[in-house]
């Protein structure tokens, strides 16, 4: 019989004999995909003057290599300084007397915000925020290496 290339699942019983399964696996990866178009779906679309942000995943080592724990990494995670600039709101930046000159942000910038500002969510364990567009604080090339002090 053919592979395809499909790898086909056997389950194996206690005395290592296969078992069908009667499940058919050779469509998993058009599910797989369209999962993935589902989770980024359920990306809320800001209103107003708000902004979705994405926060980076934060670093698994400290800078000499020791594994950091998780309840570490969520407390970075939390006090997060920086942020990826997913969405804007339709009335973000809109404002002429508050924003006289340009936006302090578009959609990719890399942006630098108050800690523990805007309303905090998780989707699919990955952390969002919804910050006022006026929350923004800077624009960085890089976030790597910035840090809350």
């Amino acid at each position: 019989m053919p592979n395809n290339g499909l790898a086909k699942k056997i389950l194996v019983s206690s005395s290592g004999r296969p078992i069908s399964s009667g499940i058919d696996h050779s469509r998993d990866a058009e599910f797989d995909e369209a999962d993935e178009k589902n989770k980024a779906g359920q990306l809320p679309d800001p209103s107003g003057y708000k902004i979705l942000i994405a926060l980076p995943n934060p670093e698994e080592l400290t800078e000499g290599g020791i594994a950091k724990t998780k309840a570490s990494m969520d407390l970075e995670e939390l006090g997060s300084i920086t942020g990826f600039v997913m969405k804007l709101g339709p009335d973000a930046y809109s404002d002429k007397k508050r924003f006289p000159n340009d936006p302090y942000c578009k959609v990719g910038d890399w942006v630098l915000m108050r800690s523990y500002s805007g309303t905090r969510f998780k989707i699919h364990g990955k952390e969002f925020r919804l910050i006022n567009d006026d929350s923004v604080e800077a624009v960085v090339l890089d976030p790597r290496g910035v840090h809350r002090v």
